[in-house]
């Protein structure tokens, strides 16, 4: 197991994995109005499951829990982009986000104190 690990756990796969699903959320954002795009999205419970087995890497457990979406309404021109649930998607991860790192941010600032011995 890797030092950081130890220190800060599955919270900063958590914040890794997050961080990808928002880029990937943003990409879909971005192309709403691109005939033939496919939105992805990241199944976030798959992908932790995959980072924590041992020897994985966050690529391979993104990877392998990126899926296409499916849209409830498809468009004409292909694009499977559905705007207001992307945007929901990413508000959502975006509070998580947030949260996982206001964590990490506490878990930091305790070892800090610890160190210089408060």
């Amino acid at each position: 197991m890797a030092f950081n690990d130890d220190l800060f756990g599955v919270s900063g796969k958590a914040l890794a994995l997050r961080s990808q699903r928002l880029g990937l959320l943003a990409s879909n954002i971005a192309n709403a109005s691109t005939p033939g795009f496919k939105a992805k999205d990241i199944d976030f419970a798959e992908a932790l499951r995959a980072a924590e087995r041992p020897g994985a890497s966050l690529g391979t457990a993104t990877a392998s829990a990126t899926k296409f979406r499916i849209p409830m309404q498809p468009s004409l021109d292909g694009n499977t982009v559905e705007l207001n649930t992307e945007q929901t998607a990413f508000a959502e991860n975006a509070v998580a986000y947030q949260t996982t790192l206001s964590f990490l941010t506490g878990r930091i600032g305790t070892i800090t104190r610890a160190l210089r011995g408060e």
